[in-house]
């Protein structure tokens, strides 16, 4: 019998295997452990919109197949909420495309905008789907790391600006940043934008948390800004905004020239999704802006809830100003190693959570920090915190 020497899986995807989230979650569910690693919620979003999708389901909407790039209704609701909300013209017929989550809606703008050889900057640490896209596409990652500044994280300009060659094809930003939970200001993005006009390069911006940013501060989308509406492609996902991160809705907003390249790449990936969903996430879009505040000041107590309890139990905590997850250095605890850490975490505490160091190129640079999720029930939150303060 001929053996085989060829390796199985393609070289691009060689250094890629199980996900961190995967292992954890398994780990959760045999040890009993409480589950702040992955980012879901534990409760389903609003009953009104979870109605609307049995409602579709009985109509007959959405059971087959849906429009290529997405039910008018659902584009429609995009493009007004992208008017109401930031002032963005757009669309829905040629400016809107629906997709599988945004994990597709990544991969899509990444397989259909890199070549072979083009370069992609991403903020560092990043969410592990994009180093994935970007090898499927043929492009090399160059990742510019947001660093630890004064119980937050920042980002060198003049580190990015260093990272841009003639090899460059696009910026790959993230903000509400997950997982460090920065959010970019309004001068930093418009250093980026100045930065992409000069060197003529394109922008993919993750703005899946754009609902959920803290204490005041302000979701400002880079294609606002003078001169990046033309070479911006905006994401943006029902998931995380109205929980139901099952359905995997997402989207992007982008000119007609960036939205039919994406859709070309997309309509061999999944073709259509969520049929039903999409029409429900059409009536979510339209909520009014009292859902929107009450989602943001309950997620903001429950982030102060697990900031205060992880820094009782003795992790430095960089709290943060938006997202799902509050980012520790466990080194105050006598420890180095977040892999080592949360492996054993379930052991010692009952807590799983998850090491950044996955998310860097850099892994000794991420090796001390771990991402916590507080998208939990308040008194799943408190028991975590009553555990984790056996580390003390």
């Amino acid at each position: 019998m001929a053996v085989m020497t060829r390796p199985l899986l393609n070289r691009r995807l060689a250094e890629f295997g199980t996900t961190i989230f995967a292992e954890m979650s398994a780990l959760a569910a045999r040890t009993g452990s409480i589950n702040l690693g992955q980012g879901f919620p534990d409760t389903d979003g609003p009953e009104e919109i979870r109605e609307a999708a049995v409602r579709a389901l009985r109509d007959g909407r959405g059971n087959q197949y849906p429009p290529g790039p997405g039910v008018p209704e659902l584009r429609s609701a995009i493009a007004d909420h992208q008017r109401q909300r930031y002032g963005l013209a757009y669309d829905p017929d040629t400016e809107v495309l629906v997709t599988a989550g945004a994990t597709e809606a990544i991969a899509a703008a990444l397989l259909a905008l890199v070549e072979p050889g083009d370069e992609v900057i991403a903020l560092e640490p990043y969410y592990d789907s994009y180093a994935a896209c970007v090898a499927m596409a043929g492009g090399t990652r160059v990742p510019v790391t947001l660093r630890p500044h004064e119980g937050g994280y920042v980002l060198d300009l003049d580190e990015l600006r260093a990272a841009v060659t003639d090899r460059t094809r696009l910026i790959l930003l993230n903000t509400p940043h997950n997982p460090t939970g920065t959010v970019l200001t309004r001068a930093e993005l418009t250093a980026v934008a100045e930065l992409a006009i000069e060197r003529d390069l394109l922008v993919v911006t993750d703005e899946v948390y754009e609902h959920l940013v803290f204490d005041g501060t302000e979701h400002v989308p880079i294609a606002s800004l003078p001169g990046m509406r033309e070479r911006t492609v905006t994401i943006g996902s029902a998931g995380k905004t109205f929980s139901f991160t099952g359905w995997k809705v997402g989207w992007i907003t982008a000119s007609p020239g960036l939205t039919a390249a994406v859709r070309s790449a997309k309509q061999f990936l999944t073709y259509v999704s969520s049929g039903p969903f999409q029409y429900a996430i059409a009536e979510a879009l339209r909520l009014p802006a009292s859902y929107f505040d009450g989602l943001r000041a309950e997620l903001e107590a429950k982030r102060d809830l697990l900031s205060e309890g992880l820094a009782q139990a003795g992790f430095a905590v960089y709290r943060p100003a938006g997202t799902y997850f509050v980012t520790t250095d466990i080194r105050p605890l006598g420890a180095e190693d977040g892999f080592a850490f949360c492996r054993s975490l379930p052991e010692r505490a009952g807590v799983v959570a998850i090491p950044n160091a996955v998310f860097y190129d850099d892994r000794e640079a991420g090796a001390p920090f771990v991402r916590f999720a507080f998208c939990k029930k308040t008194e799943v939150l408190e028991e975590a915190v009553s555990r984790l303060k056996r580390l003390v």
